[in-house]
């Protein structure tokens, strides 16, 4: 048995042989198709409006996706705001930091980014602490960042900026793939919506959100990243082509269990702002006791 046709559910790259799955297909000798399941579209302005959010209440900007950047300042533009030099960006990755670029002169002063991880995101958020945050999503979203952001008590709006729209999936004939590979809950929503389980090949999925969906419509997972040692998917479609080839046995992928790190990182830092707010309460108690005598 071999993998000879994969199906990935992104645009096709600009420069065919930089992706990172071009290494794939000439590695495995396999056909590598691409096909959005989703498109990503900004809000109106009447929508944007009808959210009651004011931009230029924030002192700080929380950027997940190049899409929310875009929606961001187009909505700007048409609203006729203008974004204070004064303002911060925060990014979850460096690559959504310089993409910036596109729009404001890039100074290290007032944008910040992080590594890609939620731990490391969330201490970059929280050595800005003071700001009162504007968190841009799309929709659907991870309610993962905005209820953090709620235990911890820091000042923020959230704001949706894009929507996830699904493409026309019913001209994909499954049957014509071996593997077929996700990056998001809303694809595996796109591709549900057409197709039974029964009818397609092996899944492959990129993050624990889409895992999840997947598991939940009934899908059997054959491969996933991130994951320790599989760092993107182009190397778990290299790790399963391999084994498939040489005839190992392909264990499905269970769901991920509760994330031990963020949820250790959320309640140390809970206990910290605890530590401060009674060390507060104590002093102004002290002081208010020795205005007294």
């Amino acid at each position: 048995m071999k993998i000879e046709n994969i199906l990935v559910s992104q645009p096709a790259p600009a420069i065919l042989e930089k992706s990172p799955f071009y290494e794939i297909s000439q590695k495995h000798k396999v056909n590598i198709d691409y096909h959005p399941f989703i498109k990503v579209e900004g809000v109106s302005l009447k929508e944007f409006r009808s959210q009651r959010v004011e931009i230029l209440t924030h002192t700080a900007v929380i950027f997940t996706s190049r899409t929310t950047v875009d929606s961001f300042f187009r909505i700007c533009e048409e609203a006729r705001i203008t974004v204070p030099e004064t303002m911060k960006y925060l990014c979850n990755t460096e690559a959504v930091a310089l993409y910036l670029q596109k729009y404001i002169i890039y100074r290290k002063r007032k944008i910040f980014f992080a590594n890609g991880s939620f731990v490391n995101f969330m201490e970059l958020i929280l050595k800005h602490k003071e700001e009162k945050f504007l968190l841009t999503l799309s929709e659907p979203h991870k309610p993962e960042l905005p209820a953090t952001l709620e235990k911890l008590k820091l000042k923020f709006d959230k704001v949706i900026l894009s929507r996830a729209v699904n493409t026309d999936v019913s001209a994909i004939d499954p049957s014509k793939y071996d593997l077929m590979v996700f990056y998001s809950p809303s694809e595996i929503a796109a591709v549900m919506s057409a197709y039974t389980p029964d009818q397609l090949p092996m899944i492959g999925v990129f993050g624990d959100g889409t895992v999840r969906a997947a598991l939940a419509a009934g899908l059997t997972v054959s491969i996933m990243a991130p994951m320790p040692g599989v760092p993107s998917m182009a190397k778990a479609v290299d790790i399963l082509a391999t084994k498939v080839a040489a005839g190992e046995p392909i264990e499905p992928v269970a769901a991920p269990g509760v994330d031990k790190k963020t949820e250790e990182f959320v309640k140390a830092q809970q206990s910290k702002i605890a530590k401060k707010s009674k060390v507060r309460k104590t002093t102004a108690s002290t002081a208010k006791t020795a205005a007294k005598k």
